[in-house]
């Protein structure tokens, strides 16, 4: 059965050839163009690999600062040791702490978007990983949200860091920037991004790394951009 899509989405996509590999410039003005939210939309990637997660030879996972930045404010917390919260402040985190942090996660309280703490903090932060995993929150190392540099990645999750990991499909999902950004911004972003992902070539992937490329706004049709 054909999908039914509603008239507000076909009158914007009526004069575009979806089925069409566009170059990226082009691709992101016809994203901004076909976005239909009444607020301000985001503009995510998907991005189909050659790689198979099955295999751990195969596995892709990184971060990056995109230059243009994501144009969301994330509120950053930091569980640090009492010595290190007013650093962890100073470099720009919302929250920094130890146990009283603890409590607030207990309670359901998740104030912040992501959460970073050093090596030495990880086990007083274990006893709250049933409730962080779940949620996307949990600092692991792969995500660069361990470290004992706590000013540094506050400053750079602040700046516009994303990470980047392959999904069961093989398949790589993130966001860029929102439909406001211009286009230009929004392709310094993507060219940062993929640059990242084969910067994180895994050895088991032999050939070409990236099959497909298609960028979205958060509501409307996905286009299709020239690997």
């Amino acid at each position: 059965m054909a999908k039914k899509f509603g008239k507000k989405y076909t009158d914007l996509v009526k004069d575009i050839d979806l089925t069409k590999i566009y170059e990226s410039k082009e691709a992101f003005e016809i994203v901004k163009k076909v976005s239909y939210t009444k607020f301000e939309g985001t503009v995510e990637v998907s991005i189909k690999t050659n790689a198979n997660p099955k295999y751990n030879d195969q596995m892709i996972r990184g971060t990056v600062v995109l230059p243009e930045g994501t144009g969301k404010e994330v509120k950053v917390a930091a569980f640090v040791s009492d010595d290190k919260i007013e650093e962890a402040k100073k470099a720009g985190a919302d929250i920094a702490g130890n146990e009283e942090l603890i409590k607030e996660i207990q309670k359901g309280e998740f104030n912040f978007d992501s959460l970073i703490t050093s090596l030495d903090m990880m086990r007083d932060l274990s006893k709250v990983a049933k409730i962080l995993g779940p949620r996307g929150l949990m600092p692991s190392p792969k995500a660069g949200t361990v470290t004992n540099d706590i000013s540094y990645t506050v400053s750079e999750i602040k700046k516009g860091r994303v990470e980047f990991k392959l999904d069961k499909t093989g398949n790589i999902h993130t966001i860029l920037g929102k439909t406001s950004f211009d286009s230009d911004k929004l392709v310094n972003n993507l060219n940062s991004l993929l640059k990242a992902i084969e910067d994180s070539r895994p050895s088991g992937v032999k050939g070409k790394l990236i099959k497909k490329i298609v960028v979205s706004p958060t509501m409307g049709a996905g286009v299709q951009v020239s690997v």
